[in-house]
């Protein structure tokens, strides 16, 4: 059988390790992909460090997969052996349970999670089920498509579904991996952005990204600058300091929303 590179995690808490496996092959209801790029996401450490009930070792990693389809199982519609495509952290649902009947198959009870339930992207290759796909258009490297398939729809889906309308006031909380990307869409979107973050250093880079505005949390007073700027109408955040949130809620605009990243893929308000 040819094999193929993967990185796994062959036990709780044990070191990654690079091995030799057989390609898989796909199933039924299945793609097989060529992975092309995996990013690397905080939350790939509930593998390697076991804090994910129920993981079955070893595992490889990886739910920011971005390639193009090598094979294709039975049953599948419409996906074709070439098409560029990226999965994330969704990876399939049970389409039976009282979710999938209301159409929210993300928090399906019987839901497939890439890289922690099924194998992921730190491989040369993964099967997935055909609905945990999204096509990837041709003006994006795989480098620069696999993180916007966890990171990137965190915070699009959050900014998109939050009620804000341009031009309102958007602050993005904490400018990593999150909140890099909320910048941009925030800016893309026509809102007025405002970032805030630890420190000087990270102003120049929140400007390059499109901030309007730049707040240092640790020198200002986050809820007073925001109220200068005619309070927020959404402060998405990507930053996991209960004290960090706290200090942005007098900073809301009348009937403005806090969204919070609680797991990944995930945002509530």
């Amino acid at each position: 059988m040819p094999k193929m590179r993967a990185v796994e995690a062959s036990s709780p808490k044990g070191p990654l390790k690079l091995v030799e496996r057989e390609i898989p092959r796909p199933g039924p209801r299945q793609v097989g992909i060529k992975v092309h790029a995996c990013g690397l996401c905080h939350s790939d450490s509930f593998t390697k460090e076991g804090t994910w009930p129920g993981i079955a070792y070893p595992r490889v990693p990886g739910h920011e997969i971005a390639g193009v389809i090598d094979a294709v199982g039975a049953e599948v519609p419409e996906w074709r052996p070439g098409e560029r495509v990226g999965v994330g952290w969704y990876g399939g649902h049970c389409g039976y349970c009282a979710s999938c009947r209301q159409g929210d198959f993300i928090t399906c009870r019987n839901g497939r999670i890439t890289g922690v339930t099924q194998d992921g992207g730190y491989a040369d290759y993964a099967v997935v089920p055909f609905e945990a796909l999204a096509r990837i258009p041709d003006a994006l490297t795989p480098v620069e498509a696999a993180p916007l398939v966890c990171a990137g729809v965190t915070t699009f889906n959050s900014l998109r579904n939050s009620g804000a309308r341009p031009p309102d006031l958007v602050a993005v909380l904490g400018i990593g991996g999150l909140g890099h990307l909320g910048v941009q869409f925030a800016m893309k979107m026509g809102f007025r952005t405002v970032a805030i973050a630890r420190g000087k250093d990270k102003g120049p880079l929140a400007r390059q990204l499109g901030a309007h505005h730049y707040i240092d949390s640790q020198a200002e007073n986050v809820s007073e600058q925001l109220q200068k700027l005619g309070g927020a109408k959404v402060v998405l955040v990507t930053a996991t300091s209960n004290k960090a949130m706290a200090d942005t809620l007098g900073g809301l605009g009348l009937n403005g929303k806090l969204i919070i990243h609680e797991q990944p893929g995930r945002a509530s308000a």
